[in-house]
């Protein structure tokens, strides 16, 4: 599977970032993925390798990019209890700095990027993300609801503000951890979410904790990986080549 180092125009800068997408000539729905608060490494290709060999052009950009290029921090090569919490003391200040106005901003440049490549396809496109990267999905969906017409979320914060929910038009998915919400907080989610009229899915996946995709954590379950795929390949199939 084709993987290319890309640079992406920002109006504050140059972001870097990378692209997985099929062999071989033609065209392909667009898709945006972004990664957790450890960024662009080996595990995140392996997602972006694996979407892409299901048919889709996956843009991943290193949303940090104002802090430097990728590796904006260094990472072992397996994400530990251990390791975790210095780590997670070195990005807070990144989430931080990462404003609702720079997400917007971002979240124009990626999408002129992503629909302009010559191997994407025209039509919409979609937006997926795993921890604080699902909220950056819904909130580019939100900002961009005649664009985006899935968005996907797994193990990530979500904002149930009503103003930003009112603005989906997206179909979508949301995967939660068991250690991230109780079943009271997914019902008052999926409230708010019916309220506005989202047509989602929004569920616990059993026995996870925090962080359950990524193949190089301790948090990692193949199991709840699957159902992951399970629940996103069909969501796009459906949403951008009426599979």
């Amino acid at each position: 599977m084709p993987i290319k180092t890309v640079q992406i125009p920002t109006t504050d800068g140059r972001g870097d970032g990378f692209a997985a997408f099929p062999d071989g000539d033609g065209r392909h729905p667009g898709v945006l993925l972004y990664a957790d608060a450890f960024g662009i490494r080996p595990a995140l290709r392996e997602l972006a390798g694996e979407l892409a060999g299901h048919g889709y052009y996956v843009l991943v950009p290193n949303f940090f990019y104002r802090h430097g290029p990728t590796p904006v921090i260094a990472l072992p090569e397996h994400i530990g209890e251990d390791a975790r919490p210095a780590l997670v003391e070195r990005i807070m200040p990144l989430i931080k700095a990462h404003t609702a106005d720079r997400i917007l901003r971002d979240a124009d440049a990626y999408l002129r990027f992503l629909t302009t490549q010559p191997e994407v396809s025209a039509g919409p496109v979609a937006v997926t993300g795993y921890c604080i990267g699902g909220l950056l999905a819904m909130r580019t969906a939100a900002a961009h609801p005649g664009q985006v017409a899935a968005v996907a979320g797994f193990h990530c914060p979500v904002d149930a503000n009503e103003r930003l929910l009112a603005k989906l038009t997206a179909r979508v998915h949301l995967g939660h951890a068991e250690s991230d919400l109780t079943p009271e907080t997914l019902a008052e989610l999926n409230r708010s979410l019916d309220a506005a009229g989202v047509n989602h899915t929004s569920e616990i996946y059993p026995g996870t904790v925090h962080g359950f995709t990524m193949a190089d954590t301790d948090a990692f379950n193949s199991a709840a990986l699957q159902r992951h795929w399970d629940r996103l390949l069909p969501l796009l199939g459906h949403s951008l080549t009426g599979d």
